[in-house]
């Protein structure tokens, strides 16, 4: 019967001749170059059937001053336990490796769940032991962090993915190839490997960027969205990565939605090993805001790919926010268009009834002024703006262009609340057939 249902709704969409699915491969980086220092693989271990690679790591011999941000989610993943323990006793030690494996998310899965995740660091770690730049007399044991991700509930295969981490260690590399293994290996529902690379002049100096991440659906900004990296060799302190990585996610990952789920598992990382050389930058430093800004943008490519890769997704959506009271006011109207399943499935169908962007505008609980609100669809073309609200008086809407702008890929809503200096951008995706049968097979 769900099968039937499935290929009836299937016929309705093809039939409609909308939501149309883009071509994803255009997304896959074809080429990089990478931070120094840092080796990384991916590879089969086993855990997932057809030898799909499930298993990655990364690392630095040299010890990297590292920070990490995690899910909100009460039922916060066992890797996401373990790692938060690591970061606290590493303080001033530096970390070495991060470990990732898909198909199994050891979520809620109690001690036992506990002693897998800390099994695993404890490979890597005794793997890493011998290639460690030992440069602090503190270095610790444990350098490791550890993010999973897939099913919910289920108990790692503990003995393939220890023996994975040996496999992985005798091909490490710093070539493309080799970070493109790592993108894969991360990988559940996406369709394609996200990972991106780019060089920053900051001073006299040249640093190198490089970050991979995972996400297609259960995507939704609450502190961190999904899983994911980014690394440098720009010699950053400690204070100063912490820093950058706030203002990256808050900036990138914390600002796209997909279906409004905030996983057991989100982690986001970043560590910077020096390699590159130069003096260390602080977050007084004048090369700080330079390589901050070179991080985020990163991210923000980074985060843009996940909501592209959304779960049955056929629209790239940027939700601009402006002319706010306050940046909480214009995060949570972002934020609330962003998770509307009612506007979601209006760009699906590539229905211009933008009552439902105002709508959720006006429940999503910022100051609101209606008679200075203003509302247009910017086509991502470059060809001229609809106009749909202005000032709170609704404008005689050409629907033929309108259903021209959202039969296009990407678009633009422009919500400007006329009250104030204070702008905020998220972007996210529509809702199609394809996720609803996406997830309800997740299982199967």
């Amino acid at each position: 019967m769900k099968n039937q249902i499935f290929s009836r709704v299937a016929a309705y969409g093809r039939a409609r001749l909308v939501g149309t699915m883009p071509d994803k491969t255009k997304f896959i980086s074809q080429d990089g170059t990478y931070p120094k220092g840092f080796l990384i693989n991916g590879v089969s271990s086993g855990v997932k059937a057809n030898a799909k690679k499930d298993l990655m790591v990364l690392f630095s011999p040299t010890p990297c001053n590292a920070a990490a941000v995690f899910t909100k989610n009460a039922f916060q993943a066992a890797p996401v336990q373990v790692s938060r323990s690591v970061l606290q006793e590493n303080r001033g030690t530096g970390i070495h490796a991060v470990v990732v494996n898909s198909g199994c998310a050891n979520a809620v899965t109690g001690e036992g769940g506990i002693q897998d995740a800390k099994a695993i660091a404890k490979t890597t770690d005794e793997l890493t032991q011998p290639l460690r730049k030992l440069l602090n007399k503190k270095d610790s044991m444990s350098s490791t962090l550890l993010m999973s991700t897939g099913v919910i509930g289920q108990r790692l295969k503990l003995d393939k993915i220890q023996q994975g981490l040996g496999a992985t260690f005798k091909d490490m590399g710093s070539s493309h190839q080799h970070w493109m293994n790592a993108a894969q290996a991360i990988c559940t529902t996406d369709t394609f490997p996200k990972l991106v690379s780019k060089q920053v002049k900051v001073a006299d100096r040249i640093y190198t960027i490089a970050g991979a991440t995972k996400g297609a659906g259960m995507i939704n900004p609450n502190l961190a969205t999904l899983l994911g990296f980014f690394v440098t060799d720009a010699p950053i302190a400690p204070d100063a990565v912490q820093s950058i990585l706030r203002h990256a996610v808050t900036n990138s990952f914390n600002s796209i939605s997909i279906d409004g789920d905030t996983s057991t598992n989100d982690t986001i990382a970043f560590l910077a090993n020096g390699a590159a050389g130069g003096s260390e930058i602080t977050s007084t430093s004048l090369e700080y805001e330079p390589i901050r800004d070179a991080i985020t943008g990163l991210a923000q490519d980074l985060a843009k790919l996940v909501v592209r890769d959304g779960e049955g997704a056929t629209k790239f959506v940027t939700v601009r926010v402006h002319g706010a009271k306050s940046v909480e006011d214009a995060t949570i109207v972002a934020s609330t268009i962003s998770n509307s399943a009612l506007v979601k499935t209006a760009f699906f169908g590539e229905d211009a009834n933008w009552g439902r962007i105002l709508c959720a505008v006006g429940y999503s609980g910022a100051t609101i002024n209606p008679t200075a609100t203003s509302v247009s669809f910017v086509p991502a073309d470059g060809s001229k703006t609809l106009k749909l609200l202005v000032h709170g008086e609704p404008q005689n809407v050409n629907e033929t262009r309108a259903s021209e702008i959202l039969a296009q890929e990407e678009l633009t809503v422009d919500v400007d609340l006329g009250s104030g200096p204070f702008e905020k951008t998220n972007w996210t995706c529509d809702f199609s057939y394809d996720y609803v049968r996406i997830n309800a097979d997740y299982r199967s």
